[in-house]
């Protein structure tokens, strides 16, 4: 393509990320002869694991676990997995497992506690949308706190997942939607009858940047859900929300405090705390006097948000 005038770059590409493998055990017979995992029943008892062959009972070796092959047959069939758990089980419990640039192994373990995860995302949407009603609410002029709190939680888990797709880090996306989903599935549990229309209005926005989240790796689950919510397009057509950066910033800030350079302990005031404020609250840390032992500071270094240094 460079030499036909299509590239200027020496390199296919300008950069280049490599995932990891998926792994799986190897299974041996008494002959030597490889064998598939659909051939093997494996059984736990406490800390040891013993296989056997499906037919006939015979023992079987575990070996290593490696990439999966042709020659070391430790491959599983994906039709196998898409008729028992379907295509988005598969894919969500490959990008959850480990980091892409890891390799993942593969178990059955490992999918089916995916499969229920996906299960408990619907029964979540459902709820959701039982608490929302037929008819959506308009957005209120007011939130109250809980209703505001719910907002933040999804704000901040869009924003989050949006950062983290950016960076290939599909894991820590997974993640995010998980504490998501445990965090509504709480605020749900704790509803009472009847509910007002800012906090319904809330669960509708919070289902829907849910459904968002983890439509990317789970897009057919996504699609169900994006119905069941009353939707009438399509999730994969809609526009990724945007995450009001405002709403998720935190009411207070975490400065290091440093006596002549060095660490001397941590300062958690307002954000919107003025200069004079955040020092005074600094030299009145024990560890601050401690540090200073009673000698008069020269100056006091104040770095926004991050850094309170003493020099004395």
């Amino acid at each position: 393509m460079r030499k036909c005038g299509y590239l200027s770059l020496d390199e296919p590409f300008a950069g280049l990320f490599t995932q990891g493998m998926v792994v799986h055990e190897t299974y041996r017979a008494r002959d030597g002869e490889w064998l598939a995992p659909s051939e093997v029943r494996v059984e736990t008892d406490g800390s040891s694991r013993r296989a056997f062959l499906l037919a006939g009972d015979e023992p079987v070796e575990i070996g290593a676990t490696e990439k999966m092959s042709k020659s070391r047959r430790n491959t599983i069939d994906p039709d196998e997995i898409i008729s028992t758990y379907g295509a988005d089980t598969a894919r969500w419990f490959m990008l959850s497992d480990s980091p892409p640039e890891r390799d993942v192994i593969w178990t059955e373990a490992g999918v089916q506690g995916a499969f229920k995860q996906t299960q408990r995302l619907w029964r979540l949407i459902c709820e959701i949308e039982r608490i929302v009603g037929p008819e959506r609410p308009a957005q209120p002029a007011h939130y109250g706190e809980e209703a505001q709190r719910i907002r933040r939680l999804a704000h901040t888990a869009v924003a989050r997942i949006e950062d983290e797709i950016e960076r290939l880090r599909f894991n820590v996306c997974i993640a995010a939607v998980y504490e998501l989903a445990n965090e509504l599935s709480a605020a749900v549990g704790a509803i009472e009858a009847p509910v007002a229309d800012d906090l319904r209005s809330a669960f509708a926005e919070a289902g829907d940047s849910l459904v968002h989240c983890f439509a990317p790796m789970m897009p057919h689950l996504a699609e169900e859900c994006w119905e069941a919510l009353g939707h009438k397009t399509f999730v994969a057509e809609s526009p990724w929300p945007v995450a009001d950066r405002s709403l998720i910033a935190s009411a207070d800030v975490t400065y290091v405090v440093q006596v002549n350079g060095k660490k001397r302990g941590e300062l958690t005031i307002e954000r919107e705390a003025d200069r004079e404020r955040v020092e005074r609250a600094a030299l009145a840390l024990d560890a601050v006097k401690r540090a200073m032992d009673n000698k008069p500071r020269r100056r006091v270094i104040v770095v926004p948000h991050r850094i309170v240094n003493v020099v004395v």
